[in-house]
């Protein structure tokens, strides 16, 4: 096809440019003086705790893999036989339509086919007791991130085939673009847009906790335009936080279970670690980035499909394969950087606050009330994990905690 140099062109510049900014903007020695050797879990938890974690954690990641294999297969045995084309054939309507009932079908048979490793997961999920959402919760929300699925990657494709059709030579260049400009899209109106699917939202009311959030802001030079806390309890019993959205969009969000549950100091460490992703715009980062990753991908499909025609709704059941395929591959690489940033925003997290003992203890309850396994297996934390393991993050404050949380927990 006459695309192919194009692609080709896209690929090795993208792919350039991503590796520029990954090692200009992803701060890959995120620890002074090195990262520590992980402590002993049992230092720090019990000999009960462990053993319940490492049964939980292995039926779960049993249970996910089971269901992440099952649906490559089906992507693939669709995408890569003529299945997929045959399929398409049969739908109704122009090109565009067939390009979203296609996805919508296919969305909707690999969530069939994997639905009862999820049932399992949260059946697990259910008996350790790390959810309060009813049946009926659980089936809502499945279903809002199965339409969200749909109405994503129908957009994406629909503005690739759009691209290919108006530009047949060029269309990898200008689709590419245009991807990576949706995906910055997204990280800004995915505050505004899609959290509120999922959780109510109310900003963090006037007391001790705020005023401590606010001086920690101004003191690391911070400008927070919102701290929310959000309705999780309703779902879950477990302790987290995370920064979303950039510019107008960026908010630090809290559970209300972490508001609830913990103690001032543990909760200021979470913020702490909130605000140094803020301040290091690491959202803004991880967007370029993802805009970047997208344009290289796009290069790598017009290499890859060089033979296949993209402006036909045919080809669509094998672009989802090769995305399918892609995304698990490219999965160290996500989650190494992720990791990486967010060691980097728990060493800020001990400098802002100057207390470690209020940091382990964190990382203590946030690994017991999620069931978090201390020791995860190197290859599954490789592909899977975008954060560090427990022992890793605990590690962090040992300098300045040695003799004084050693077998304290016991």
């Amino acid at each position: 096809m006459t695309h192919t140099r194009t692609a080709w062109a896209v690929l090795l510049l993208a792919g350039a440019a991503f590796a520029l900014l990954a090692w200009w903007l992803v701060p890959w020695d995120p620890v002074p003086g090195g990262r520590p050797e992980p402590v002993d879990p049992e230092d720090y938890f019990t000999p009960e705790h462990i053993a319940r974690a490492e049964s939980f954690s292995t039926w779960v990641r049993t249970w996910s893999l089971g269901s992440l294999g099952v649906s490559l297969l089906v992507a693939c045995v669709v995408g890569f036989t003529s299945l997929g084309r045959r399929l398409v054939a049969r739908l109704p309507g122009p090109w565009w339509a067939q390009v979203v009932l296609v996805v919508a079908v296919l969305e909707v048979l690999g969530r069939t086919i994997t639905l009862p490793f999820a049932v399992l997961v949260r059946r697990r999920v259910l008996e350790e007791g790390l959810s309060t959402q009813s049946w009926l919760g659980f089936a809502r929300d499945l279903a809002v991130r199965e339409g969200l699925a749909v109405v994503v990657t129908s957009v994406g494709l629909l503005a690739l085939m759009l691209c290919a059709r108006r530009f047949p030579r060029r269309w990898p260049a200008v689709a590419g673009g245009v991807l990576g400009l949706l995906v910055l899209l997204g990280s800004f109106v995915y505050p505004l847009l899609v959290e509120p699917l999922f959780n109510d939202f109310e900003p963090l009311e006037a007391g001790a906790l705020r005023t401590g959030v606010l001086e920690l802001a101004d003191a690391e030079g911070v400008g927070v335009d919102e701290v929310l806390v959000a309705d999780a309890s309703r779902r879950t019993t477990t302790l987290n936080a995370y920064v979303s959205g950039f510019g107008g969009t960026r908010r630090v969000v809290l559970y209300d279970t972490l508001v609830r549950d913990l103690p001032q100091d543990q909760a200021l460490s979470v913020v702490a670690h909130e605000l140094a992703h803020a301040k290091h715009d690491d959202v803004l980062v991880g967007s370029l980035l993802g805009a970047v990753g997208v344009a290289a991908a796009v290069g790598l499909a017009g290499v890859l499909l060089r033979r296949h025609d993209v402006r036909r709704a045919g080809t669509v059941p094998l672009v989802l394969a090769l995305l399918a395929v892609g995304t698990v591959l490219a999965a160290p690489l996500q989650n190494g950087i992720s990791r990486t940033v967010e060691t980097r925003a728990d060493v800020e997290a001990l400098r802002a606050t100057g207390d470690p003992e209020g940091f382990v203890e964190l990382q203590r309850q946030l690994a017991v009330r999620s069931l978090a396994e201390p020791v995860p297996g190197t290859l599954y934390c490789v592909w899977f994990r975008s954060h560090p393991s427990t022992v890793a993050r605990l590690a962090l404050a040992l300098p300045t905690t040695r003799g004084q949380v050693s077998r304290r927990f016991q």
